[in-house]
């Protein structure tokens, strides 16, 4: 097979099989042949160079059913297949990368749930067999005899061998790839318990005994730790499916069919994959919107909220956008397909979430260096518990010794440590989605929790970003109408909030615009072009000067205008300036509240412009905001997030537009308004869905309540085990006489993952 592939897409380790991202490889790469390989870990690479041939043999293509579906681990993300299986590091069963809409049956909960059902009652059998030597008189021993180990004996070994199957088959492949977990122990303990009961029972050693009747035997602990821990992979199993509801709920938005409109005027239903762009769909009152697109004819009110998470509808007419799974109203109308497919808000928004989700956060590398050394130093542990027991311990000594060997292997719990980040991080971005705040991964998101300082910028995001043209007046013999055109015609090019109201303005009055030719955008200052022959430029007073001219002439009337918090812009023609165009931008719905919820918070919060600054002033006083930085570039707004970072401030910047973009990656957090420009949102961790800026306070209760969670989980899960281990191993014994039986020490562990679970599915119940 061939392996050698464009760095950007995955390959597959030729000696394992798993998915590898080039850029990423653990394993590193080596070269044979004039091919390049990747590899998972070092074993795997170190195996192909001592003989690639054995690795190059074509492999079957996957099973039909699983074809071109990728699975991970939620511990591991690194470890991507094809198909279902499990983690070949930690030994879970792997997920699906990205969630469906239609969330089957677990094939691994199904198996689990058949195997421990099916095994219980035997399970339970023994159990009682073991424990019946406590009843007055042991009537069971007397009436059994030497029989008792051997029905216990054929009891078990359904339930070691076949219900036990995955566990110790786990345990084995853990042995084989050096990769020790969890499995490894559970295995081991089994193990150890059933095969010493089985010599026992076949050839019992002398002076090895329980109660004088018969040979010490522990089958009930081989079958009550195979059962406990069955019990606790279906508890954690179904806990790790609800980790995806909300991914899941939003692909349920989807609907399946769309009402397409023919040319000749027919309306068909059509499945939603059918659909392509520029296709007129006809929405009908309680419908889902089908695909992303633009209203033609009707208007109605859209319930938004698995965007925005505001219950409210918007009401949306000819000309506005819609977004695909959003539920229209009471209104028909028709709508212009823009984005189909992968390239609707809502799919980009499930495929975020996935690849968020999966994400490592920082909280993650402490416990990832106690996991590499945490199962050898347990199998030590054990060791030693099995040695000092035997040596000093009462009689029957190695029975004893054995017990609390096995109680040790059994209670140590790696797969809390290793779930305790990556279930509050699933948790957390489903939700966060669920209620307009996309995470781009994990360490935004734990980031967030730790900012002081939060910079704003003003045009969009703090206001509205849809400003009205407000202003229109020549300073040299000009009709404000002709001032108009030629400012839209140059305008038509640019993306900037403040352009689309000129551009509006001309459209409201009916004027004719023109082509606009060498047309240049200077961020920070303007634009300027060629329109009908003229040089055109429209800017701020740092445009003109670098166009040669001054602004002292008119600089009276501007400030008024700026003091009224309009942002005002110069038009010069053919070296002149000819007029002045004042725009007025609403503050965003919300600001209010945001900004007060977050100083109360203790945040330090910044108004960040290229505006001037009698405007800018203007807007923070009505928003209380007392720190404001006018006139700056976008070099100017990174510079300034720098500044405040070597103040020794974790800082993160709330923006929109390209000019904003360096100021976003500079950041600690970079957040963008869902309604701004794709290079703001490629440039930031956090993305607000349609500019809602009360996301803002969203994301960092979001990111507060993720840190708290991830710390509760890694503090149970350590104190579980430092607490756990010593005790399986005696150390309660001398004082108090007691011994932890290796079925408790099962029943400890499952329930160890699973509380660590329970935890993080608390969040989803917490208002944001």
């Amino acid at each position: 097979m061939t392996t050698h592939h464009h760095h950007s897409a995955p390959v597959l380790d030729p000696v394992c099989g798993m998915t590898v991202d080039p850029a990423t490889a653990r394993g590193g790469r080596h070269t044979h042949a004039g091919q390049t390989y990747y590899f998972c870990n070092p074993r795997c690479r170190d195996k192909f160079a001592a003989a690639p041939e054995q690795f190059l043999a074509p492999r079957p293509p996957p099973a039909p059913a699983q074809q071109g579906v990728e699975y991970t681990c939620p511990m591991h993300p690194e470890i991507v297949q094809i198909g279902a299986g499990t983690c070949p590091i930690c030994g879970m069963a792997l997920e699906p990368k990205q969630p469906s809409a239609e969330a089957g049956p677990n094939p691994e909960l199904v198996d689990f749930e058949r195997r421990f059902w099916w095994t219980l009652p035997a399970s339970a059998a023994v159990f009682v067999l073991a424990m019946s030597d406590m009843i007055p008189g042991q009537p069971v021993q007397h009436a059994l005899g030497s029989a008792l180990p051997w029905i216990e004996l054929v009891l078990s070994v359904p339930v070691v061998l076949w219900a036990g199957w995955p566990l110790l088959h786990r345990g084995a492949a853990s042995l084989r790839s050096r990769h020790l977990n969890m499995f490894t122990l559970i295995m081991i303990g089994v193990v150890a318990a059933f095969v010493y009961s089985v010599i026992m029972t076949v050839a019992p050693i002398a002076g090895v005994h329980a109660g004088g009747h018969g040979p010490g035997v522990y089958y009930e602990a081989a079958c009550m730790i195979v059962s406990l821990v069955l019990l606790g992979q279906i508890w954690e199993l179904r806990a790790r499916q609800r980790t995806g509801d909300a991914v899941r709920a939003l692909l349920g938005l989807a609907p399946r069919h769309a009402r397409r409109v023919e040319a000749d005027g027919r309306e068909v239903d059509v499945p939603i994959a059918e659909i392509q762009v520029g296709d007129d769909l006809r929405v009908r009152p309680g419908e889902r919107i089908p695909v992303d697109g633009t209203i033609a004819e009707g208007s109605s009110a859209v319930d938004e909220s698995m965007l925005t998470g505001e219950p409210l509808p918007v009401q949306r007419g000819a000309g506005e956008p819609v977004v695909g799974g959003t539920l229209n109203g009471a209104g028909s109308f028709v709508m212009r397909a823009d984005r189909v497919g992968s390239e609707t808000v809502l799919a980009r928004i499930v495929h975020l979430v996935g690849e968020a989700q999966r994400s490592r956060a920082p909280s993650q590398r402490l416990a990832d260096r106690v996991a590499a050394v945490f199962v050898p130093a347990v199998l030590v542990i054990a060791a030693l518990a099995f040695v000092v027991w035997w040596q000093v311990g009462p009689e029957p000594r190695v029975a004893t010794a054995l017990m609390n060997a096995v109680a040790v292997l059994i209670i140590a719990c790696p797969c809390a440590l290793g779930l305790a980040t990556p279930m509050s991080i699933m948790v957390a971005t489903g939700r966060g989605a669920t209620h307009g705040v996309l995470v781009r991964d994990a360490e935004a998101l734990e980031t967030m929790a730790r900012v002081d300082t939060l910079v704003f910028d003003k045009t969009g995001t703090l206001t509205e970003g849809k400003p009205q043209l407000t202003i229109i007046e020549p300073v040299e013999a000009i009709a404000a109408d002709e001032l108009l055109r030629l400012a839209a015609s140059l305008e038509q090019g640019s993306e900037h909030p403040l352009a689309g109201a000129i551009v509006a303005a001309a459209g409201e009055r009916g004027l004719r615009l023109a082509a606009v030719q060498a047309f240049r955008a200077e961020a920070g200052r303007g634009v300027t072009g060629v329109v009908e022959g003229h040089a055109v430029a429209l800017g701020n007073a740092e445009l003109l000067r670098a166009q040669g001219l001054g602004d002292e002439a008119f600089a009276g009337r501007a400030g008024a205008l700026r003091e009224r918090g309009a942002t005002v812009m110069f038009v010069a023609v053919d070296g002149r300036v000819v007029g002045l165009l004042g725009v007025a931008d609403p503050v965003r719905a919300g600001a209010h509240e945001t900004l007060a919820r977050l100083r109360g918070q203790g945040l330090r919060l910044v108004m960040l412009t290229g505006d001037h600054q009698a405007t800018a002033e203007a807007v923070a006083r009505g928003l209380g905001i007392d720190e404001v930085e006018a006139g700056v570039s976008p070099a100017g707004k990174a510079e300034f997030i720098r500044k405040l970072q070597r103040e020794g401030r974790r800082v993160a910047m709330a923006g929109d537009g390209i000019n904003d973009a360096p100021a976003l990656a500079q950041a600690e957090v970079g957040i963008a308004m869902g309604s701004g420009t794709d290079v703001a949102i490629e440039s930031a961790g956090i993305t607000l869905l349609h500019g809602d800026l009360r996301g803002v306070a969203r994301a960092r209760t979001l990111g507060l309540e993720t840190l708290a969670n991830i710390r509760q989980n890694l503090a149970f899960a350590f104190v579980y085990n430092l607490l756990g281990v010593p005790v399986a191993a005696g150390a309660l014994y001398p004082a108090f006489g007691l011994l932890l039986s290796p079925m408790i020490a099962s029943a400890a562990m499952s329930l160890s993952s699973v509380s660590v679970v329970a935890n993080a599915l608390r969040m989803r119940r917490r208002p944001l």
